[in-house]
């Protein structure tokens, strides 16, 4: 997870002055899809703003300010040089980004050790989890119109006279 101000490229962007007034300083987390469900959402957020503060953690890298299209195909993200002596340690080091598709965040929620347990339970991450690996399944397994019209194609090119073409297409 990433933090920047102004930032659309970092997964929590602070929007404080000077961009606005100081009363409208607010951030947005830019990482949730349209298709959240939003008590999940602000209840993964408190709970995580909660653990942070009960565990005393600090912010571990600066502000991000720059995402190239090298850092996405990489799977990482450069951190920038810091200008604040805290995070020297940080100078140029990549943090990981967050799984790109729904099986491997099941995959990293699922584990023994994730933050997902310590936040939600083990019992909402086992329920959650499982609806997360039978949508998935059910999507490996579908066949769209794309692949079937693609299927017929083939078919079609495989067939040798005219005849098994009509038979296939009255089949079809």
């Amino acid at each position: 997870m990433t933090y920047g101000y102004d930032s659309r490229v970092a997964s929590v962007r602070v929007i404080s002055p000077p961009s606005v007034p100081p009363a409208a300083t607010r951030f947005e987390i830019r990482v949730t899809g349209a298709d959240v469900n939003p008590f999940f959402a602000l209840s993964a957020i408190f709970g995580l703003g909660i653990r942070g503060i009960d565990k005393k953690l600090t912010l571990p890298v600066p502000p991000i300010s720059h995402f190239s299209l090298e850092d996405k195909k990489a799977g990482k993200v450069r951190v920038p040089p810091p200008e604040v002596s805290v995070f020297n340690q940080y100078d140029g080091r990549k943090i990981p980004m967050l799984p790109q598709s729904l099986e491997a965040a099941t995959e990293r929620m699922l584990r023994p050790d994730s933050i997902a347990r310590e936040v939600f339970g083990n019992e909402f991450v086992d329920h959650f989890g499982g609806t997360r690996e039978h949508e998935i399944k059910l999507w490996n397994e579908a066949v769209t119109n794309w692949e079937g019209e693609f299927e017929v194609i083939d078919l079609m090119r495989e067939a040798t006279d005219s005849q098994s073409v009509e038979r296939y297409l009255e089949l079809a």
